[in-house]
């Protein structure tokens, strides 16, 4: 059966016509449960349905044009709410700061040092050097270090392992750079100390964190090695300095992140006038 020309273009003008409506449909449906994900403050979801009209329907222009409209709505309300996040948290956060600050001494040398370093109480910096034994502290903005002291023993010793009771140890990097490993001698007797920050801890501090409840044995690594029994109050003074240090770490990682969202935010506001 044979149609005329003008039935043939009929017919193929109502499937095109309606394949078009079914895509705007399809479009509009997407675009409604963006606008509903929004509404429910599920921004993820409401990007992705977005995203996905351009991508799906890139003939829908309508949709897309308001789709495009709602994100930057969608986008505006994920960082009020993030920066009303940072806030809640950094309230939180500088509460608790406050709190474990009362058991650290803050020192700053106003000639040469644009940041403080905190020490612990437990374990005193000044007294540190009368015993062998690991000391610790915390830069301002919130890097941890941690330094070893032996004396009267002359090893030239660079590197330092915490061990356990049940085998497990952890030990730092080797450090040579020049005034973060150096040594000096008294009238009495010789002292090496050597600092340990960044990569070169080497996760030691958390090692002495985790196992802080028993005992462990710090060895001295150089030209030969030296071991002592790690102090009480110099394993209390390392948890101290983690702990201090995570804090501080997640309050500048805070104020960062609340910082973005008030630049995005304040682009965006840009956008509308």
């Amino acid at each position: 059966m044979r149609f005329p020309n003008h039935t043939i273009f009929l017919m193929l003008l109502a499937v095109l016509v309606s394949s078009c409506s079914g895509r705007n449909r399809s479009a509009k449906k997407y675009l409604s449960e963006a606008e509903s994900a929004y509404i429910e403050g599920n921004y993820s979801l409401a990007k992705l349905k977005i995203d996905s009209i351009k991508i799906l329907f890139p003939k829908s222009f309508d949709e897309i044009n308001s789709g495009f409209n709602l994100m930057q709505e969608v986008r505006m309300a994920e960082n009020l709410r993030n920066v009303q996040y940072c806030d809640s948290m950094l309230h939180e956060n500088y509460s608790q700061l406050n709190e474990m600050l009362n058991n650290f001494d803050f020192i700053r040398d106003d000639r040469y040092q644009e940041f403080g370093e905190y020490y612990p109480k437990i374990y005193p910096h000044k007294a540190s050097l009368n015993r062998n034994g690991l000391r610790s502290g915390v830069r301002e903005k919130g890097s941890l270090f941690i330094e070893s002291i032996l004396s009267g023993s002359a090893i030239k010793h660079n590197q330092i392992r915490a061990v356990s009771d049940d085998g497990s140890y952890a030990e730092t990097n080797i450090v040579t750079s020049d005034g973060l490993n150096y040594s000096f001698n008294t009238l009495e007797k010789a002292y090496e100390i050597v600092r340990y920050s960044g990569s070169d801890e080497n996760g030691v501090a958390q090692y002495i964190y985790t196992h802080r409840d028993k005992p462990i044995t710090l060895k001295f690594i150089g030209n030969r090695t030296i071991s002592t029994t790690l102090s009480n109050d110099a394993k209390q003074g390392v948890s101290q300095s983690f702990e201090l240090s995570n804090l501080l770490l997640s309050i500048e990682q805070l104020k960062l992140e609340k910082e973005k969202s008030e630049v995005l935010i304040r682009y965006l506001e840009s956008r509308k006038e």
